[in-house]
């Protein structure tokens, strides 16, 4: 059998070469975005004397933990692959900073970071910090706002009716509190949702998007059984006064949120068995789809580059983290396809 021999300094930097000559996307992305600027947020999470300890090896470097969460989203792994993929691919490697002779987290570590933001809530903080930086910057063009939702399914529960019943009654049936183990693999947060004859099974994503960068300006997560015209007035404020809100017949009857923040109402106009559209309101509609469709390219990205529209979680809490994390990195990278660099303004400003 051949001895396999390791890689020299030389060999491996030749390999980087290749890789950024081959567009690696890593590179634009590490180039776009200043990552100091996560930091404050990061210290909240890590700085409290419960998270502290003296004993073992010294913990990573938060910001090389977080960007490993980014990975994560952009490319769907799970905590064991990401310690794999992070362990063979060089790529992986020089985005994180890491020679390859330097130890990286496993699973656990990663795990045990991600559920550390998640009780402190700082992923929303995460997303409002790298938003701030793209509105200190004037990033936003703030020529208009897109509300839509979609669903984020997770597996789906072989549950009985009887089962069911009392989960939607914020009850946990007694078999389960028996057996621990089986408890939690239960997903008690998430919803069926019917839509177009297809049933959906978990969580909902509604998005506020800058109609004319498509950045996601806001998010709001729900369970699956929720109308997306409900989480409206929490996705808009006073800041979008003056600006038009493009959606679809879904948000009809939300005018009063509408106009009190000052928004003009662009709702697509809905036909019933009473009153048909007039060719003015379908040319009217027309021109409104021009505008929302933008929302769907997101949706796209989202679901076929990311494979964000289905996670393995349990529970409200979790699934959340792994939307608001998905939502953060779709910006990042979108940034990087409008070719802005976003700094840290506090810092470098």
């Amino acid at each position: 059998m051949k001895n396999i021999n390791p890689l020299g300094f030389f060999d491996e930097h030749f390999l980087l070469e290749r890789l950024t000559k081959l567009k690696d996307p890593l590179v634009k992305l590490e180039t776009h975005i200043d990552w100091a600027l996560f930091q404050p947020v990061l210290e909240i999470a890590f700085s409290k004397p419960a998270n502290k300890s003296k004993m073992g090896r010294p913990p990573f470097d938060r910001t090389m933990m977080f960007k490993i969460l980014i990975l994560q989203s952009l490319y769907s792994l799970s905590d064991d692959q990401m310690e794999y993929q992070i362990t063979d691919r060089l790529s992986f490697k020089r985005f994180l900073g890491l020679k390859s002779s330097d130890k990286v987290p496993d699973a656990k570590t990663i795990w045990h970071f991600r559920e550390t933001l998640i009780r402190e809530g700082l992923i929303e903080a995460l997303f409002a910090r790298f938003n701030q930086a793209l509105d200190d910057q004037c990033i936003f063009a703030n020529t208009g706002q897109i509300v839509d939702a979609s669903f984020v399914e997770v597996p789906r529960q072989r549950n009985s009716r009887d089962e069911n019943q009392q989960i939607k009654q914020g009850q946990t049936p007694e078999a389960w509190k028996a057996n621990p183990n089986k408890l939690h693999q239960k997903d008690r947060d998430a919803r069926w949702a019917k839509k177009n004859k297809m049933n959906f099974y978990g969580y909902k994503n509604h998005i506020k998007v800058d109609k004319g960068t498509k950045l996601i300006s806001d998010y709001t997560v729900t369970d699956a059984s929720v109308h997306d015209s409900q989480e409206l007035e929490t996705l808009l404020d006073q800041t979008d006064a003056g600006q038009p809100l493009y959606a679809d017949a879904a948000y009809i009857g939300q005018e009063a949120s509408i106009e009190q923040c000052g928004m003009t109402n662009n709702v697509h106009e809905k036909a019933n068995k009473h009153h048909k559209l007039t060719e003015t309101q379908k040319a009217s509609n027309q021109e409104k789809t021009r505008h929302r469709a933008r929302v769907e390219h997101i949706f796209g990205f989202l679901t076929n580059s990311m494979k964000a529209m289905y996670i393995r979680t349990i529970g409200y809490d979790r699934a959340t983290a792994k939307i608001g994390l998905a939502n953060l990195t779709y910006n990042m990278m979108r940034c990087v396809q409008l070719n802005k660099k976003v700094y840290n303004v506090f810092l470098w400003g």
